[in-house]
């Protein structure tokens, strides 16, 4: 034994602290900006009352995280744990087991580890695709009856809508967890020698193995039958080559297939039970060869063989019930089951006093473009830089006159805020100076001034004009900042920007919010989880972010509905109205949002891609559109309600939700998921009401359903002979073929007894050669004035379906005619060479004097610098006729023999017609603040116009020796450059020359009648 002195053992130098330290730090601040992003939505949701809708949402994500993590998480330890305890305590000894003994040495450390957290990552991955499904289940837990029943099977629609699709996502979840349940076992079986690949046959696989796998395989083909049962059901909201829903050969021959495979897969999994007690393989192996044996003979060829034999020859005939059933339900889950149909013989003669019937009409036209106008409101209204307006404008209807509300069509605007073009950046400017736009803009639609700009009825900064006093101030809005500081302390300057002037200390107004927009930033708690959430610090340094201080975000008034109402798909046009006050309190604008309730499990409607039928000429570039709009709803649907109207606050933030449509039993299902977030149409003032219209995406919707289904018999329908199509729009700009969007107008339709706001478009034939126009649709889009009622004609959509054998030009040919039509293209053509642009207008049809009148209005723009359009013509086309002047009036004459029959506003002296704006917006091409140097600028741009045309005739006519005509261009000429120059003085500031002086670099001399002779 030897005496030598063991060694002393290693000694271990104890961890420190700092990897624990920071791995605490980091978990902190990871809950950190979690909590912030929680509770900063709380306050948010708070301050706008709509806390209801963020409660049941969390709850119910969190139960059903829980519920489905729980079961995934549950079955998932259960089926490992049973494997591993039921292992065979005597494996025999084989070459396939030594090698497994390796892989048993390496996984049994960590195999308490796999099986705990096994479990845990697939009840997470369970309970979060599940809790992402949480209006599935309220909706099926809710539905309300529609009282309608399918025609297959005699079921209440609610089942095909809210039930169904909750009860097979029940069972794809269950399916998902009994195959990965399956995995684990066989897995675990295999690894413990439980389950072997070779070796006698009664050795391949221990009883409890036999149990466990077979119980598993009879559950999983359980719920496969129950999948067969279900898909019975939905046949009869597939989509199909030729029409939606079940056909001849899904009602005949798949649905009794369906039925026959889940019997069939009832019996397999009986089998597999019976296995599990008695230790045979070979029944359910027989049966597992039936069941695939069945779904290819009776679910795929004898299907096929049923649709290409006895379908297929006959199909107009065999198909024509389930067609009927298809056009039934489309117009129904559409809203087009009260389409108003009228054959109209449209005529083509014209005569004197044709229109004189449709005068409300025709006077009502409007002129103006809310496409192309944009820059021109920009260049005469927005006033400095940190202002912009849309590239698309709104049209409404205003009462100006005190007569009727919705007399005048107007073309409006908000000036909104544009920190993007500002010089100063700095987070004080962008988050506590500029925090607002200010004021709308606002213009008739049917008429304009004298020199083709805008004839605004309310402008300028302050806003006057004919509207009554209203809050101008604009913190919500589409293009508002991020988020804003707002709120200084009482009996401190303001610092907010309002407006320049020069009146004013340091040539600026500034104010102090005074509203209740958003949730409080007063106190350091808040401060610092909004810092956290939106990423900037400064919000927990700044002096400017004081106790009264609020924080505005989620400014844009589509997103602020979207939060509060997630079971919505949106209008992509969102657009303002000023609107009465509370008793007692100024005007109020505000924002009106479009919601629908959708689905696509409607039985036998057809499906419409929703970004497909919203995209014309104006959202092909990525304009808004509600195929664009984040929705809540698939892209993809067969039912749709404009069930909500909601409206957004441009002042305060503030949403309310009006349930528009209470007939819907999608929205009366969310009403009972949501009691107390919508507000009943007897609260809607009739000051609201009278600005409220029949929505722009609902309407693209409908046209484009009604291509084809205003075809109402199944023949006809199969063939296919009478399809139409939504023209393309003539005057869109590029090579790209868009559809022509729908415009808003005042109108009168035949079976109308007075002009109404409308919404209306046109239909051509479905030929790629022929322009021909075959329909006309319009819908009554003015629900009235009177408060918490609508007028009953509200959303009735009349179709004028022209004869088959009767040629009308459609937009295409009419557009063609236009180009063509030698003065006008004359005329445009010197204008364009002349250093000047013409951009065609929205090209409006209007069924009237007994036919269809097109009316195009022409602007013309500087080709370079300072560009705005103006409108210097308008076009007009009734049958073959032309008219092109300078005012709608002077057209329609030239159309209808010299007397339309109509007088409309652009031929009446400014104070008549449709009235005369008043102060600095009146219009005139003010701005609101330098009234006199814009309409110089304007007379400056008209008179080097005419300068140019005259230039023109004179050369013309000097090479045609017509001199008569050289001295009349010569007058006019000098005319125009006297007008000219007295307007660049007046600009200048600088002392026009004398009305005989000539410029020393132009003709002062004619010929003499001698050289003449």
């Amino acid at each position: 034994m030897s005496n030598a002195p063991h060694p002393a053992p290693a000694r271990t130098r104890p961890r420190g602290p700092l990897l624990p330290t920071i791995g605490i730090i980091v978990g902190l601040v990871i809950v950190f900006f979690v909590l912030a992003r929680f509770w900063t939505e709380w306050l948010w949701f708070g301050q706008l009352g709509f806390t209801e809708v963020l409660r049941t949402e969390w709850i119910t994500r969190s139960l059903l995280f829980l519920v489905a993590g729980g079961i995934g998480g549950a079955l998932i330890w259960l089926n490992l744990h049973l494997a591993y305890k039921n292992r065979p305590m005597y494996v025999p000894v084989t070459t396939q087991q030594n090698d497994l003994d390796r892989y048993r040495e390496a996984f049994d450390p960590v195999r308490r580890l796999v099986f705990v957290a096994a479990p845990i990552v697939a009840g997470l991955f369970a309970g979060s695709a599940i809790s992402g499904q949480w209006k599935t289940v309220l909706v099926a837990l809710n539905g309300q009856p529609f009282g309608e029943k399918d025609p297959q099977f005699g079921i209440d629609l609610s089942f095909f809508l809210f039930t169904l699709p909750a009860v097979r996502m029940a069972i794809t979840f269950l399916m998902t967890i009994t195959f990965f349940c399956a995995l684990v076992a066989v897995f675990t079986h295999y690894l413990y020698g439980g389950l072997q690949v070779s070796g006698n046959r009664g050795e391949r696989i221990s009883r409890a193995a036999r149990i466990h796998v077979a119980v598993l395989a009879g559950v999983f083909t359980l719920l496969i039958a129950v999948n067969y049962w279900l898909d019975r059901y939905s046949l009869l909201a597939k989509q199909g080559d030729r029409f939606d829903g079940a056909s001849f050969t899904d009602v005949n021959a798949v649905l009794p297939a369906k039925a026959i495979l889940a019997v069939v897969g009832v019996l397999v999994a009986v089998l597999f039970f019976y296995t599990s007690a008695r230790g045979s393989w070979k029944l359910p192996a027989i049966g597992v060869a039936l069941m695939v044996a069945s779904a290819v003979v009776v679910g795929g060829i004898y299907p096929a063989v049923i649709q290409s034999v006895r379908v297929d020859p006959n199909a107009q005939v065999l198909e024509s019930e389930f067609i009927q059933r298809n056009i039934d339900a489309t117009r129904d889950a559409y809203g087009l089951d009260d389409l108003d149909t009228q054959p109209y013989a449209a005529s083509t003669e014209t005569e004197k006093g044709q229109l004189r019937e449709d005068a409300e009409s025709t006077a009502s036209i409007r002129l103006l473009d809310p496409t192309i106008v944009s820059a021109t409101f920009r260049q005469l209204q927005q006033n400095k830089q940190y202002y912009q307006f849309p590239e698309e404008l709104a049209v409404d209807r205003y009462d100006l006159n005190g007569e009727t509300q919705g007399k005048t069509d107007t073309v409006i605007a908000v000036r909104e805020l544009d920190l993007s073009s500002g010089s100063e950046r700095s987070w004080v400017n962008d988050h506590t100076v500029f925090t607002h736009g200010f004021g709308v803009v606002a213009a008739y639609g049917n008429t304009v001034t004298d020199d083709g700009s805008p004839k605004f009825f309310e402008g300028g900064i302050p806003s006057k004009g004919d509207l009554p006093k209203y809050q101008p101030r604009i913190y919500f809005s589409p293009e508002a900042p991020e988020y804003s500081i707002v709120g200084a302390p009482e009996g401190t300057d303001p610092w907010e920007l309002d407006y320049p002037d020069d009146d004013a200390p340091n040539g600026q107004v500034l104010s102090t919010y005074t509203g209740d927009g958003g949730p409080s930033v007063g106190n350091i708690w808040n401060q610092a989880l909004f810092a956290a959430r939106m990423g900037s610090p400064e919000i927990l340094f700044s002096d400017r972010v004081t106790p009264e201080s609020q924080i505005l975000y989620e400014r844009d008034p589509v997103a602020r509905v979207a939060a509060v109402a997630p079971y919505l798909t949106l209008d992509g046009k969102v657009y303002p109205a000023v609107v009465a006050g509370d008793e007692g309190e100024i005007d109020q604008v505000v924002w009106v949002v479009d919601g629908y309730t959708t689905s696509n499990e409607y039985p036998y409607s057809a499906r419409q891609q929703l970004s497909s039928a919203v995209t014309d000429s104006l959202t092909a570039d990525g304009r808004p559109g509600m195929g664009v709009v984040e929705a809540t709803q698939p892209n993809e649907v067969n039912y749709i309600r404009n069930s909500v109207k909601a409206v957004v606050n441009a002042f305060d933030g503030s949403v309310t939700l009006y349930a528009w449509d209470t007939e819907d039993p999608v929205l009366q299902t969310w009403n009972e998921i949501f009691p107390n977030s919508l507000e009943p149409i007897s609260e809607i003032s009739g000051s609201l009401m009278s600005h409220l219209r029949y929505p722009l995406d609902m309407f693209k919707v409908q046209r484009e359903l009604l291509t084809r289904y205003h075809v109402t018999d199944a023949s006809s329908f199969y063939s296919g002979g009478d399809f139409w199509r939504v023209p393309n729009d003539p005057v869109a700009s590029g090579t790209q073929e868009v559809k022509q969007p729908p415009y808003y107008l005042s109108l009168r339709m035949p079976s109308q007894d007075s002009a109404k706001f409308s919404l209306t478009s046109s239909f051509i034939l479905d030929t790629s050669d022929r322009n021909v126009l075959s329909g006309f649709l319009a819908v009554n889009a003015e629900p009235g004035s009177e408060p918490g009622k609508i007028d009953e004609d509200y959303g009735q959509l009349r179709l004028l379906e022209l004869p088959r054998d009767q040629t009308v030009a459609g937009p295409g040919q009419v557009q063609n005619n236009f180009d063509s039509y030698a003065p006008a293209a004359n005329e445009l053509n010197i204008l364009a060479r002349g250093g000047s642009e013409v951009i065609h207008g929205n090209l409006l049809t209007l069924p009237v004097g007994g036919g269809l009148l097109y009316v195009q209005p022409v602007y013309v723009q500087a080709s370079g610098g300072t560009q705005f359009p103006l409108m210097r013509k308008v076009l007009v086309s009734f049958g073959d006729a032309i008219g092109y002047a300078s005012t709608l009036n002077e057209a329609l004459d030239q159309v209808f023999g010299g007397d339309s029959g109509v007088t409309t506003p652009d031929a009446q002296p400014d104070g008549e017609g449709s009235g005369e704006g008043t102060g600095e917006g009146s219009g005139e091409g003010s701005s609101g603040g330098d009234t006199g140097t814009l309409d110089a600028q304007a007379r400056l741009t008209a008179a080097l116009e005419r300068a140019r045309v005259a230039m023109e005739d004179s050369s013309s006519a000097m090479s045609a020796g017509d001199w008569a005509a050289y001295g009349t261009a010569q007058e006019a000429l000098d005319q125009a450059l006297q007008d000219a120059l007295a307007a660049e003085a007046e600009l200048t500031g600088t002392t026009p020359p004398a009305g005989d002086e000539q410029p020393t670099d132009q003709p002062t001399d004619q010929p003499s009648e001698d050289s003449q002779g």
